[in-house]
């Protein structure tokens, strides 16, 4: 009876025997992986446009509901509020190059969250994070809400918040 006891117990715990592939895993897999291809070249773009300092182009990977959050505390933008800033410097020819080297985005369904370290000549590292949501009929992507931020190192932190702080005061 307790020998049977451990064999129920053994069988229980033991894990479940290996599966072969189901015929349409490697499909469903692809099928995600285009999805994030997708979606990381609607960011693409939109980086390359602004480098290229191309309003068409860049605010075309916004959807017209999108908020673009800036380093800057003032920079809290709802999509025309941004443009109104920015195209009088894309006229100018004026862009600017954030290059991103390590992207980490995540598809479920039609929504589509990521953070990507960013390089940039003036700032050094920073940090852009967000979120893409398939629209429209042909089931574009497009960006949402684009947060840009600095990165600080912890060692370096209360240093930058008293800086902060200070000229808060004046």
């Amino acid at each position: 009876m307790i020998i049977a006891l451990f064999a129920v117990l053994a069988l229980q715990a033991a894990p479940p025997p290996p599966t072969a592939p189901s015929a349409g895993s490697d499909s469903v897999g692809a099928t995600a992986q285009r999805e994030v291809d997708a979606a990381a070249a609607t960011l693409d773009r939109m980086h390359q446009a602004a480098a290229d300092a191309d309003g068409a182009t860049y605010f075309a990977q916004f959807s017209h509901t999108a908020r673009f959050v800036g380093t800057d505390a003032s920079e809290h933008w709802d999509i025309a509020a941004f443009k109104a800033y920015a195209e009088p410097l894309f006229a100018r020819g004026q862009g600017w190059a954030y290059r991103p080297y390590d992207r980490t985005l995540i598809v479920s369904g039609d929504v589509a969250w990521f953070d990507e370290k960013l390089d940039n000549d003036g700032y050094g590292a920073l940090r852009g994070s967000g979120l893409l949501r398939r629209t429209g009929p042909e089931g574009e992507w497009k960006i949402e809400q684009y947060v840009l931020s600095f990165t600080v190192p912890n060692d370096r932190a209360r240093a930058v918040v008293a800086l902060i702080k200070s000229d808060a005061a004046d």
